[in-house]
């Protein structure tokens, strides 16, 4: 396999619902007009806390500093697991928990935080800029690596990997990490560009006129989650939403699995570690699971994620079927399984896992 290290450099940042109203104007541009600013990577989701946006330093531009927003010190590099021989950009996915065993684990080991982002077409590995030296170093014996310069894959060269300090390792122990499952199920989706007006009037009312009060935190219940994510990275357009807001769009343009599976969201509160460190966990019984599923992407028509059925969580495919997203506010964790029909581990799920 390839790694490449897109040319793309991204900020994270948090949203303030009360703050909304300053920064429409903005994302609407950055939505519905990229060409205007030359943004190339966004993604925008709402959570229960806040707006979450990721998005590179062209698109970064439009956004107003103000008190309602925070940003993370740090830059982060967008990374993409791809087969030998694909473009970084085509849609072959590898799968999260095959990237999880050669890429986060290794990481991990390194003290080396990640960010995942997960969408229809492929999944990205977002490091902080700082920690390059310390991931090609540690991902050099496993891949070849190249990177993007102006559109042309560039080898890196095997002297690349001996700059920067390399991390020592520590000792692993296991974690308990408190989970919830809510009760919605959500859909991953895909609209092809030039259909996207036709659903802009749905998509500015369901992000910024239709969420709900948010939750006071330790509720008692979490019988369903507010998210929606919507992302449009080199092009292509990525929708994650509940089953019921589904329903709210034109079903002839909006291209999804064709088996109609859905997907649950496990939410990990407090989570304040190392998300390398909490998928490396949370994957390891995942990647030791018999697959033989296949996965084939195609953003201009309808594709599953999977051919296969979940008979439980903990048996997802290696294709992808295990899709954490780091969506929320810092702290919060929230975390995607696919699951087409009743599964045990997801009744009652109210504990520790």
């Amino acid at each position: 396999m390839d790694l490449h290290i897109l040319e793309h450099r991204v900020r994270v940042l948090s949203l303030a619902r009360r703050g909304l109203w300053l920064y429409t104007h903005p994302l609407l541009k950055l939505l519905f007009l990229p060409q205007r600013c030359r943004c190339k990577f966004f993604s925008l989701t709402e959570t229960p806390e806040d707006y979450t946006i990721m998005l590179d330093e062209e698109g970064f531009k439009e956004l107003p500093p103000s008190e309602f927003m925070q940003v993370a010190d740090s830059t982060w590099l967008v990374l993409s697991v791809v087969s030998n021989g694909r473009a970084p950009s085509g849609c072959q996915a590898t799968g999260v928990t095959k990237i999880a065993r050669s890429v986060i684990a290794p990481l991990a080991e390194h003290h080396v935080s990640v960010l995942m982002l997960s969408t229809y077409q492929t999944d990205f590995i977002l490091v902080r800029e700082r920690d390059l030296p310390v991931v090609i170093h540690t991902l050099a014996g496993e891949f070849d690596i190249y990177k993007e310069e102006n559109g042309e894959s560039i080898p890196v060269p095997c002297d690349d990997t001996t700059n920067g300090f390399l991390k020592p390792k520590s000792a692993s122990s296991p974690t308990l990490h408190p989970v919830q499952s809510p009760q919605n199920r959500f859909c991953i989706l895909t609209v092809a560009p030039d259909t996207l007006p036709a659903i802009a009037t749905m998509l500015i009312d369901v992000l910024f006129y239709s969420h709900s009060p948010p939750k006071e935190p330790g509720a008692a219940e979490l019988d369903s989650i507010t998210f929606f994510s919507f992302s449009l990275i080199e092009g292509y357009i990525s929708i994650v939403m509940d089953a019921e807001t589904q329903k709210r769009f034109p079903s002839d343009l909006l291209l999804t699995s064709s088996s109609g599976e859905l997907w649950r969201m496990m939410s990990a509160a407090s989570w304040r570690r190392s998300l390398s460190r909490w998928l490396l966990s949370t994957s390891r019984p995942i990647t030791s699971a018999p697959s033989t599923s296949t996965t084939r992407w195609s953003p201009r028509r309808a594709s599953p994620r999977s051919s296969s059925c979940c008979r439980s969580a903990r048996r997802a495919a290696d294709s992808g079927q295990l899709s954490p997203r780091r969506v929320a506010a810092p702290g919060t964790l929230l975390v995607a399984f696919l699951c087409s029909g009743s599964c045990p581990v997801f009744s009652g799920c109210r504990g520790s896992h």
